[in-house]
């Protein structure tokens, strides 16, 4: 049922065999899903706040701040931000989410994402490569083949598709270090300007 409407729904006599068996804990209230993909049983509110501190949580873990604030993302904080979200699904669907649910889906890490937007941002491993300094980082070898030894080095490493060439060159200031410095110059010429 999957992208139809409501009058195709019952044009065709459609039953969602699973809208008994994946029932919210606490009840349910009826919200039509825009997208067709869901019954329109939506968990209620107490539910919801559930899952969205859930949701919050484990944006935290893999969030861009974390690599500012010196914390590496690893895979075992990618599979800790996976459990958070596991773990509230099965606090708010205790009966687990129908086989057809996209949130299920990805889960089991099994969600199509063919003639989605999203899929253009998955790459396929044997077709990705590694960029380091303007160069490509051949398969086999490591980063201290790169980098050298001394383990506190910081380097910004980025994935690329291979035949797409070299990624663009990060800048050399951050925004606000270029607005200190454009601030800086604009009050150096305003005393320049008073003192002639």
């Amino acid at each position: 049922m999957v992208g139809l409407t409501e009058d195709q729904v019952t044009d065709l006599k459609l039953q969602d065999s699973q809208a008994d068996i994946a029932v919210p804990s606490g009840g349910f209230q009826m919200r039509a899903d825009p997208l067709g993909r869901r019954n329109g049983r939506a968990p209620k509110d107490n539910m919801v706040q559930v899952l969205t501190k859930a949701r919050d949580e484990a944006a935290a873990i893999v969030a861009k701040d974390q690599a500012r604030a010196g914390v590496p993302l690893t895979e075992r904080l990618v599979a800790e931000a996976l459990s958070i979200l596991r773990g509230a699904t099965m606090i708010v669907y205790p009966m687990g989410l129908p086989p057809y649910d996209p949130v299920r889906m990805e889960l089991e890490n099994r969600e199509d994402l063919s003639g989605t937007q999203a899929s253009l941002q998955v790459m396929d491993p044997g077709l990705a490569q590694l960029w380091f300094s303007g160069k490509e980082m051949l398969r086999g070898k490591t980063l201290a083949d790169y980098i050298g030894k001394n383990e506190k080095t910081k380097v910004v490493v980025k994935l690329q598709k291979k035949g797409q060439g070299a990624p663009g060159r990060e800048p050399l200031m951050t925004e606000e270090e270029q607005k200190k410095l454009m601030a800086a110059e604009f009050r150096r010429q305003e005393e320049l300007k008073t003192k002639t």
